[in-house]
């Protein structure tokens, strides 16, 4: 028992300074919310777009552009359906995860603390990456929901992900996890 409050009591300094709406985030089990996400590169410019978010525990998660681009995960395997190409490409959600650790940070919010130091700064928090190849983020909550994040991925782009309405459903819509991918899409990868 005595060990256990001692490690309560240095446990507290980690947790302490940062805000309320940070430590209930990895309690959240739904999270939907519409969306924009802006990019600015050297290359492309400033670039935005919107849609719809919806992620739930256990790798879940449905994103759809308002330009018709899907991404969808059962958990297992994630699976991007591009109308404007008629593609679709399907692989293992932890193959996605390890190439895009951002990713794993939005289907599993518990494992930020293996992959980074976090600091409040001010009514956001900062995460240092702990290994190489991930991202630095910064990012703002509030009432235990996420609401905006910022990194700058491996090509030198500033990006923003912006959640304008964040909100926990009771529940998701029935096959909202499912890929709806029609039966003439041509599939961009072999297990598809």
């Amino acid at each position: 028992m005595r060990a256990f409050c001692l490690a309560a009591v240095l446990a507290a300094p980690l947790w302490s300074g940062l805000p309320a709406w940070w430590t209930a985030l990895p309690k959240v089990p739904i999270l939907a919310s519409r969306f924009r996400q802006e990019s600015d590169s050297a290359v492309f410019g400033k670039l935005a777009r919107e849609g719809d978010l919806l992620l739930a525990r256990g790798g879940k998660l449905r994103v759809a552009y308002d330009s018709g681009l899907k991404v969808t995960s059962d958990g297992h395997y994630l699976v991007q359906y591009d109308p404007d190409t008629r593609t679709a490409q399907r692989i293992e959600l932890a193959s996605a995860v390890r190439n895009f650790p951002l990713l794993g940070l939005l289907l599993e919010p518990a494992r930020i603390g293996q992959l980074y130091r976090a600091e409040a700064a001010g009514e956001a928090v900062t995460l240092t990456p702990k290994q190489a190849g991930v991202p630095a983020l910064k990012v703002w909550g509030r009432k235990g929901l996420l609401r905006a994040l910022e990194w700058t991925d491996p090509t030198g782009a500033k990006q923003r992900l912006e959640l304008l309405d964040a909100r926990t459903p009771a529940s998701a819509p029935a096959g909202a996890f499912r890929p709806d991918v029609p039966a003439d899409a041509r599939w961009a990868t072999r297990n598809g």
